[in-house]
């Protein structure tokens, strides 16, 4: 159980000790990493393994983490599988070291040449504890902290990264609670503030009851943002409207479209941020913001309304086609969005203030929760991966490398 994690950190303590004791040593240990492979027929193959890999003693100003908590994102299913086929998967190795491999098309490895035959290391965030530290001021004040980190190839037991990138955690705070303070928070805040870049003033957000859009529901109730949440069951919309949700969309419903409508009416939204991208959904969503902008309409335009209409992919959820149907106009836009060139972007002012509200409010708009605590071995298990894999709600884990 995740409420376990804070009593196992305490039985690590001795342990860290040691290792902080040999600071200037080279610390071997696990890592997670996924390779992409060819083979003569032209389709190819994945290759998930851990292998062991040494992590060097840090320079001035840089520190060593014992990783101790990282979530499985979208963003890592997406390194991790690539565009392997799951449901091939074979599972080999031993109970310490597992192996998955799974097939990956030929048509799909057309898009893989830049990381062929490349061991790539996963997980982008995670936290843990200092334990050994080069020798700047600012690396020396974080040694025996538990600290947050954005750096990836998180999924490891160690983890050697400069003393900047990290955010030391309040006092009381476990690494479970930090683990996830980085893409999640940042991403829902990013969201925000790209609506009032772009001149928008509500928001729409689908797979809507995922941790990251019940931070998005608690920042927009927060600061008086209108925000369309459009789910994919009556379970999900369950869960926000425990939040406090007003406007929640079902899209297994016959009555989906015009509920949407109607709540884009309500709230004048013309700006999406889409965590599914294949299928008819982004068009979907268009269309009815030119439905609900022409309810005002003072006269026709063969040409559609003159109003913006904005939908940004940021996920895959949904790995088919992203399918348009223009019915809506000319005035529209669907492209993708990163939280990372977002971020450069932004500029340091903003994204600092970002930071800074994420760290004011950790275990409140922030907190997130997962499914379950496994280690590095049992990540790569047949049972753990057909539930993460799904990138369901309600299936999020978290990957303890300490732990086994």
């Amino acid at each position: 159980m995740i409420s376990d994690c804070y009593s196992r950190n305490l039985n690590l303590k001795q342990t860290t000790q040691t290792l902080m004791s040999n600071a200037t040593s080279t610390f071997n240990g696990l890592q997670l990493q996924s390779k992409v492979q060819a083979n003569s027929e032209g389709s190819g193959e994945l290759v998930l393994s851990l292998a062991n890999v040494p992590t060097p003693a840090p320079r001035h100003d840089e520190v060593v983490v014992r990783v101790q908590a990282t979530p499985i994102n979208p963003s890592d299913i997406g390194l991790l599988f690539g565009p392997a086929d799951m449901g091939s998967a074979v599972y080999s190795g031993t109970g310490t070291h597992p192996v998955v491999t799974a097939r990956i098309s030929a048509a799909a490895m057309k898009g893989m040449a830049g990381r062929l035959n490349e061991a790539m290391p996963a997980g982008n965030e995670g936290a843990g504890v200092v334990v050994a530290a080069g020798a700047s001021a600012e690396a020396q004040a974080l040694l025996g902290k538990t600290v947050a980190l954005l750096g990836g190839a998180m999924y490891a037991q160690f983890r050697c990264v400069k003393a900047a990138q990290c955010l030391p955690l309040a006092e009381g705070t476990t690494a479970a609670e930090g683990a996830s303070c980085f893409v999640n928070p940042l991403t829902a805040l990013g969201m925000v503030e790209t609506m009032k870049l772009g001149g928008h003033t509500a928001l729409v957000h689908t797979a809507a009851a995922s941790n990251l859009g019940q931070m998005l529901n608690k920042i927009c109730q927060a600061d008086g943002i209108k925000l369309v949440n459009i789910v994919r069951n009556a379970d999900a919309a369950a869960v926000l409207r425990q939040l406090g949700a007003e406007y929640v969309c079902d899209s297994s419903l016959p009555s989906f479209l015009s509920d949407l409508t109607e709540a884009l009416v309500a709230t004048g939204a013309t700006l999406a941020f889409d965590a599914t991208g294949g299928g008819v959904l982004a068009g979907q969503i268009i269309t009815c913001m030119e439905a609900a902008i022409n309810r005002s309409a003072k006269e026709y335009s063969r040409y559609g309304s003159n109003t913006m209409k904005q939908v940004y992919i940021y996920g895959g959820l949904d790995m088919r086609p992203t399918e348009i149907v223009r019915n809506f106009g000319m005035t529209w836009g669907v492209g993708g969005w990163l939280l990372f060139p977002f971020l450069n972007r932004a500029g340091a002012a903003t994204a600092a203030a970002m930071k800074a509200r994420v760290a004011r409010e950790l275990k409140t708009t922030f907190a997130s929760h997962y499914a379950k605590e496994i280690s590095l071995t049992q990540a790569l298990s047949a049972e753990a991966i057909a539930v993460y894999g799904q990138r369901t709600t309600g299936a999020k884990y978290l990957i303890n490398p300490s732990l086994g």
